[in-house]
């Protein structure tokens, strides 16, 4: 069978049928999947469907799929192992640490060609379907769940979280493309969720106004983000009324007049923020002071923070898991902090003891970055910076579950824009593990999870991801072997791209 006559829903189908022959046959089954939200939503969605037939299922979080992981995982004798959010390019190895035993792969990872007509890997490139911006893992999860059985269309809701985890709302104001955006209007048919423009603070619908806005950090504005007493200052400056009957109005609970105010206020302060800062920073330096937003049009500002917002509307009102974004940061920092099997049991339906530990969790989880991303930007010898590519030191700081957490955080900072930010650090086993992405305004053509792949490939280890997303792993004998591999990278493309005003600020 070749690539180009494969149909998904008939590959999906196909699937579904040999799950059901392993639940039909009491066979044991485990889903392993990634620690990201979108990794415990899609392993979630899979579980669940499974368990809705009867199936006898386990899910295993892990950080990344290497030979010890799966030895282990294949050590545990199930009979059936089904692999969300990992697996591209990695089937050889897979097969050779299984044992023999049945696997499958759904992902939407970039795929190399020699894994195209493997009936074992349903994959979205394999159907020409782009997975960095048209399918997560929680979508193509979904199409398998639906497959299974029809009734399984109520999880659709839930995929759209994993979207907007995985930052796939790419379309104009933060919409959805392609199947993502078919399986969303899926939801919004069956009455789970809305679809409707505003602006996009983190705790919309759960927090004070003003700590809304604090707790926005994409994009980063200095003297807002991370500043309570701030926050409150400006917006309580503007008039808004901040309380109703002695209780703090969240932003979900505002109209558009009052909502025009807060962006009005935002522009002006950033406007402000903005000019200060390009006339007393330099355009290369890490310090604390220095303001990410600096030099950038308050209007972009302003543009970053006004999109489409996708609300779960069978979630309680005032509930972190109402708002799709809000949700998804939950279940990243239950994955990213190795609590990940809380996140897994809020996917299949607990709303009572593990929602609660799910909130505190996103307490540490943002008390941990705000420390981590402090400490990069004041830490100068931790940053090797070259204008195109921004190499982020993270040993000894940064926990290894956290890494794309700070690369998405840094992603945003005016600091970096530009450039391709690679973040490593030292992983519990003594390897290296790296997390890339690109920068604000980037401009750079080249495709992160092929230039991670083959960087990490040359260098004895593993890697992939996306084009503008990617992670590693390598040994520590290899470290500047990797890294003047993944530099070649980028400024090969560059040079491709036929850029002759380039100069290396290090000379």
């Amino acid at each position: 069978m070749s690539s180009t006559s494969l149909n998904l829903d008939s590959f999906m189908h196909n699937l579904a049928g040999r799950v059901l022959d392993a639940v039909a046959s009491r066979k044991r089954i485990m889903v392993v999947t990634h620690s990201d939200a979108d990794g415990l939503v899609s392993g979630s969605i899979i579980a669940k469907a499974v368990m809705r037939k009867g199936g006898r299922c386990l899910v295993r979080v892990v950080s990344d799929l290497n030979p010890n992981v799966l030895r282990k995982v294949a050590g545990e004798g199930h009979d059936l192992y089904i692999i969300s959010d990992m697996g591209a390019g990695l089937a050889r190895m897979i097969d050779e640490h299984m044992g023999g035993r049945e696997w499958m792969v759904i992902d939407h990872h970039q795929l190399p060609e020699d894994e195209m007509n493997d009936e074992r890997v349903c994959n979205a490139w394999k159907f020409g379907i782009d997975g960095g911006v048209e399918a997560c893992a929680g979508t193509m999860a979904y199409m398998f769940a639906s497959a299974l059985d029809e009734s399984n269309r109520d999880l659709s809701a839930l995929a759209v979280v994993a979207m907007v985890a995985d930052r796939q709302d790419q379309g104009e104001r933060k919409s959805l493309l392609g199947l993502n955006a078919e399986v969303a209007n899926t939801a919004r048919d069956l009455g789970l969720l809305s679809i409707d423009l505003d602006l996009m603070l983190v705790g919309r619908e759960t927090r004070a106004v003003h700590e809304a806005l604090a707790y926005t950090s994409y994009p980063y504005i200095d003297g807002l983000t991370w500043n309570v007493d701030s926050c409150y200052s400006l917006l309580n400056s503007t008039g808004l009324r901040l309380k109703e009957d002695g209780r703090w109005r969240t932003l979900a609970e505002m109209s558009s007049e009052e909502k025009s105010k807060i962006v009005e206020a935002i522009a002006i302060f950033s406007s402000s923020s903005s000019s200060s800062s390009s006339s007393s920073s330099s355009s290369h330096s890490y310090s604390s002071s220095q303001s990410p937003s600096s030099g950038k049009d308050a209007n972009m500002i302003v543009d970053e923070l006004i999109g489409h917002v996708y609300t779960l509307l069978r979630e309680d009102r005032r509930s972190m898991l109402r708002d799709a974004r809000e949700f998804s940061l939950m279940l990243n920092a239950c994955a990213r902090i190795r609590r990940s099997g809380v996140g897994i049991a809020i996917c299949l339906g607990d709303r009572s003891a593990m929602l609660m530990e799910g909130e505190m969790i996103v307490n540490e989880y943002r008390r941990m970055l705000r420390g981590y991303i402090s400490t990069v930007m004041s830490d100068r010898w931790r940053v090797m910076d070259d204008g195109l590519l921004a190499v982020i030191n993270g040993d000894n700081l940064i926990a290894q579950d956290m890494l794309g957490a700070v690369s998405s955080l840094l992603s945003g900072s005016q600091a970096f824009q530009g450039r391709v930010i690679v973040v490593r650090t030292r992983a519990d086993d003594g390897t290296y593990k790296f997390s890339c992405r690109k920068g604000l305004n980037c401009s750079i053509d080249v495709n992160l999870g092929i230039l991670m792949r083959e960087c990490s490939s040359r260098c004895n280890g593993v890697g992939g991801g996306h084009g503008a997303a990617a992670g590693a792993r390598i040994g520590a004998d290899m470290l500047d072997e990797f890294i003047r591999c993944i530099k070649e990278g980028v400024h090969g493309a560059r040079d491709a791209q036929g850029s002759g005003d380039y100069k290396d600020k290090d000379g």
